[in-house]
């Protein structure tokens, strides 16, 4: 942080999120049925707070769409003092779920979703810019080219200063000085004009309150949770860096808890806003994370009326050059989807599918990677297979077995020995296979039993440590004997 271009680029980097995150923040108020100043206030605390106590840096944490809808119908049934109670409960989840691990299960997300993920995110990006540029003044259109011509060749030129804050400075200084009629950010809502202050939500503290907003509380916590790690698992990937996952999840939480007592709808890692600040301007630590909070409240409370003015054409050209940027076009290349496998492509439309159709990021991650875990369970059962070899005198048939042996692949073994047929002893050699669940076990015990019934002996051999371990636990256990 010593070299003064890296300073350079954080604090420029926090200033274009600030202005990106203001129309955002107010149309997720909306969502929510909040007064636009919570959201800001939301955005505010989230990404300061979670500068100091994140696992990712340059992630940028705020109030998000997602948790508007989750928390919505709570606030529109019970009033806002029970959003804000559930909002600090949530964070308390989420702490309580980051000391657990919940961080851990990020790596059953299998790659074809995280594409998926990433597709969707950039699909969701742009069509929240859609309304913006439908049943709009004229000269929003030539607005929207002339902002998306300078953040392409801006960069050519230079890039010392991040061309999203180049097009949002001059379409702006173009609106005011010709005096331009276009929507612009103060028609979103009004802007605060004081900083957040604390206070504790004003329900009763019963347990009838707590069973109300525990569901909501609860909901949000997993989703808010869900984003933040897929967005930072993102981030990794773009900065080839680690970050901790597990410190993400509890500063999710801390920052949701002191957004709540700061009056605020609670948030998460902001995917659109996160990929301008690392993918667009290049962003690596927490400062751009701290400032583009800071940035947020200053621009709004000392700069409102000059923020006012800026022209939704310019955020808006701003978020389709990120939603262009953050799509995998590689992904949906024909030389891609011809060497990918069909599970592989399913489960990456799926996912895309469930996000475009829901609007919950959460959602179609949970529908890919279950999606993807049928399609493997589909692809390993048909691996295992079963070979016979009678001996020369006709005394004794063994049995190989290969594959993996689990739920899915172990029910039809039963059906592949000829009992009838076998000579009286009978080995069954595991020796190129593995015994991964007690279906498995219980498989292996059938088939003895069958051939017991008629009298014949089997010999199970071949079991490497593991699969004994298992098998001499749970054989004979599971059907209540032979």
């Amino acid at each position: 942080m010593r070299d003064p271009k890296v300073w350079r680029t954080e604090i420029l980097a926090g200033l274009v999120v600030a202005l990106a995150l203001i129309p955002e923040a107010i149309s997720f108020s909306v969502i929510a049925g909040v007064d636009p100043a919570i959201g800001l206030f939301a955005s505010f605390t989230m990404a300061v707070t979670i500068s100091v106590v994140g696992g990712r840096r340059a992630m940028i944490s705020a109030a998000t769409g997602a948790v508007a809808l989750v928390i919505a119908p709570l606030n529109r049934e019970h009033g806002f003092g029970y959003l804000v109670a559930a909002v600090i409960l949530a964070g308390a989840f989420q702490i309580v779920l980051g000391a657990l691990g919940i961080a851990k299960l990020m790596r059953f997300v299998p790659r074809s979703v995280m594409v998926g993920f990433v597709n969707s995110l950039a699909i969701l990006i742009f069509t929240a810019q859609v309304p913006e540029m439908h049943d709009v003044p004229w000269p929003v259109y030539p607005l929207l080219a002339g902002g998306l011509a300078l953040m392409v060749f801006f960069p050519k030129a230079t890039r010392v200063i991040p061309a999203p804050l180049v097009s949002i400075v001059i379409l702006t200084v173009i609106t005011v000085a010709a005096g331009i009629a276009v929507p612009t950010v103060g028609d979103k809502g009004e802007l605060p004009s004081a900083l957040p202050v604390p206070g504790l939500p004003d329900v009763p503290f019963t347990l009838d309150t707590l069973t109300t907003i525990a569901p909501y509380a609860l909901a949000m916590a997993l989703v808010g949770l869900m984003e933040s790690l897929m967005t930072a698992k993102l981030v990794d990937d773009i900065t080839d860096t680690h970050s901790s996952k597990t410190r993400e999840s509890i500063g999710q939480g801390i920052a949701n808890i002191v957004t709540g007592f700061l009056g605020g709808m609670g948030g998460c890692a902001m995917i659109g806003q996160t990929m301008i600040n690392v993918k667009v301007s290049g962003a690596r630590t927490r400062l751009s994370t701290f400032l583009a909070g800071s940035f947020l409240m200053v621009l709004c409370i000392v700069f409102g009326p000059v923020v006012s003015d800026i022209p939704m054409a310019a955020l808006v050209a701003v978020m389709v050059m990120v939603s262009f940027a953050t799509f995998d076009w590689h992904s949906i290349a024909p030389k891609t989807l011809k060497r990918m496998p069909a599970g592989e492509i399913a489960v990456m439309a799926i996912t895309v599918a469930c996000v475009v159709a829901t609007h919950n990021l959460a959602i179609g991650v949970v529908v890919g990677t279950v999606t993807a875990m049928v399609v493997f369970a589909r692809r390993v059962a048909h691996l295992a297979d079963v070979t016979a070899a009678v001996d020369p005198d006709g005394t004794q048939v063994v049995y190989s077995v290969t594959g993996e042996l689990f739920f899915a692949s172990s029910n039809d073994l039963v059906t592949r020995f000829a009992y009838a047929t076998d000579p009286d002893r009978v080995v069954i050699d595991l020796t190129a296979t593995h015994i991964w669940d007690a279906s498995s076990v219980a498989a292996l015990d059938a088939i003895e039993t069958k051939y017991a019934q008629r009298g014949k002996t089997v010999e199970i051999i071949g079991l490497n440590q593991p699969s004994a371990r298992i098998h001499d636990r749970l054989s004979g256990e599971l059907t209540g004997g032979h």
